[in-house]
């Protein structure tokens, strides 16, 4: 029964949170902080992820397509929709969810430990609609950026090692990423990464929100945000892979 316990608190807490703000304004600068702190400072991370996996995919593709029957172009083929369908939006959310979540699940579990965010109840402002609202948005306009951004790299770190290791040429591997290119899968990945955004900084932001105790609470509610989010996002990927691609 604890599990509908914190699914009910979960859904009330973000009805709070998406609740009509007191003053517009001081949600739309907190907005753009939001996105400069949990986007902009993620760009790095993303990059470095999405070209070291596009390398990988395009030497183990090759390894793997030593049969004289297989086109050369297919490993450009393999590394484009391996990057857009799954790497990107998954893994690329995997790592956010580690990095963004525990952040935000830290920081309000700070506040609640410190009494801040009884403070901002008592002069009354909606403080789930405060912390939360801001971070869930800047992540779902924010993550399906960062996603455009791996793919780009993936598949750009995919060609650059191709070519410079000699497992495919410049021209196949161009072919490939072009050869019969669905754009349906960018949608899809796009849809992916909105929702995996909701959960990156929701489930954290209730872990934080509700943590009760000293630092070391705040620690396992970090942990627990990041943990609880992961499992989410995989499970979520299954069901929306089946409900769009099956």
């Amino acid at each position: 029964m604890n599990i509908f316990f914190h699914f009910g608190r979960y859904f009330i807490l973000i009805k709070r949170a998406f609740a009509k703000p007191e003053k517009f304004s001081i949600y739309v600068n907190r907005i753009f902080e939001e996105m400069y702190i949990l986007g902009i400072g993620s760009l790095g991370i993303v990059a470095i992820i999405s070209i070291f996996m596009g390398a990988v995919i395009t030497i183990q593709t090759a390894f793997n397509f030593e049969s004289p029957l297989l086109p050369f172009y297919a490993i450009g083929v393999a590394v484009r929709d391996s990057m857009i369908l799954e790497f990107s939006p998954a893994i690329v959310s995997l790592i956010l969810a580690g990095k963004v979540g525990s952040s935000i699940a830290s920081e309000i579990g700070t506040m609640r430990v410190t009494e801040q965010i009884d403070a901002l109840e008592i002069m009354g402002i909606n403080s789930a609609g405060y912390l939360i609202f801001p971070k869930i948005v800047a992540s779902v306009l924010f993550n399906p950026i960062l996603i455009i951004f791996s793919m780009f790299l993936g598949i750009a770190g995919g060609y650059v090692i191709g070519v410079m290791s000699e497992v495919t040429s410049s021209h196949q591997f161009i072919y490939g990423i072009t050869y019969d290119f669905r754009p349906f899968n960018v949608v899809y990945a796009l849809i992916k990464s909105g929702v995996f955004a909701f959960i990156i900084a929701s489930v954290p932001a209730y872990q934080g929100y509700y943590t009760k105790g000293g630092a070391l609470e705040v620690g396992r509610s970090s942990t627990k945000g990041v943990v609880y989010s992961s499992v989410l996002i995989l499970a979520f990927d299954l069901i929306l892979t089946k409900l769009l691609l099956a």
